[in-house]
């Protein structure tokens, strides 16, 4: 069987798909944020999850595919975690800037991508990682960053961790199936806690109106430009792309919010880059690209 090559001008359309994605995403956050005044953290979470599901079900209509009882418990875990995900880290934003939130949140996949490995050279990223972690703890800075909010950002990067290990499983079914009925997992787990928080304010119009567009900006848009550029990037070219979110996240945090974090906190957010970056570059060859649905 031949092997597909790309051309240059397929790997410039894949990278500018994969930034424009991460800067919709991050973009989606501020604009989530904007909204925690009127219905909260958990309210915005119940709607950009709600209606994120709402879209991915009209596109692959998962009913198409009957779902055994075991697989179906595979995605329920999957979708658990990814509703625990949201929710925990639209708390920590509420408490913290946007990109050392995003930083913190990284830990999870870091883990999940070092746990994985089995290269001596892999103990020196642990350690940058652990060092950037460190600058941002109130040990570091007791002025700094809100305890509360790291702890939960810490919690929403041990659900991005357990998302991943079930999604891996998960996505053996179907991957349409799994994603969309996943989502909508994610929407049961996470509509308690926004009705609880917003009540009846989330059937305002105008908030309606402002949660499809973070659903499109934050889920949709980012998914669909990320399965566009795992067509033609291999493995570590993605990844080491996507090591870049904390960078965009505290971008889009300075512009859109005027969150100014301090050098330090950017120093911080750099070391997290660079073990991301580190640990993808040293991953074993054999290991197949996948889509990540960040939170």
């Amino acid at each position: 069987m031949s092997r597909i090559r790309f051309g240059l001008g397929d790997t410039v359309l894949s990278v500018a798909a994969l930034v424009t994605g991460m800067v919709s995403l991050q973009c989606g956050a501020t604009f989530a944020k904007s909204l925690f005044p009127a219905v909260g953290a958990a309210g915005t979470s119940a709607l950009r999850v709600g209606f994120s599901a709402l879209i991915l079900i009209a596109i692959w209509r998962p009913w198409r595919r009957s779902l055994p009882a075991r697989e179906a418990g595979w995605i329920a875990l999957y979708g658990t975690a990814l509703g625990l995900m949201n929710l925990l880290f639209y708390l920590a934003l509420a408490r913290l800037p946007l990109g050392p939130a995003v930083a913190i949140e990284f830990v999870g996949p870091l883990a999940v991508a070092l746990i994985a490995s089995r290269r001596r050279s892999d103990f020196l990223w642990i350690g940058v990682a652990i060092a950037g972690l460190a600058l941002l703890l109130p040990i570091a800075n007791p002025d700094g960053l809100d305890p509360i909010g790291i702890a939960l950002d810490l919690g929403a990067a041990l659900c991005w961790a357990l998302y991943i290990l079930f999604g891996q499983r998960a996505g053996r079914i179907d991957g349409g199936q799994a994603v969309s009925l996943g989502m909508l997992t994610a929407a049961l787990v996470v509509a308690p806690f926004g009705v609880a928080e917003a009540g009846p304010a989330l059937l305002a119009p105008g908030l309606l109106a402002a949660g499809f567009a973070v659903a499109l900006m934050s889920s949709a848009l980012p998914y669909s430009l990320e399965m566009v550029a795992l067509r033609r990037l291999d493995r570590k070219s993605f990844g080491v792309l996507m090591s870049l979110e904390p960078a965009v996240a505290a971008c889009a945090g300075l512009v859109l919010l005027g969150e100014r974090i301090s050098a330090v906190q950017w120093l911080a957010i750099a070391l997290v880059i660079a073990a991301s970056v580190g640990i993808t570059v040293s991953a074993r060859r054999s290991a197949p690209p996948t889509a990540v649905v960040e939170a």
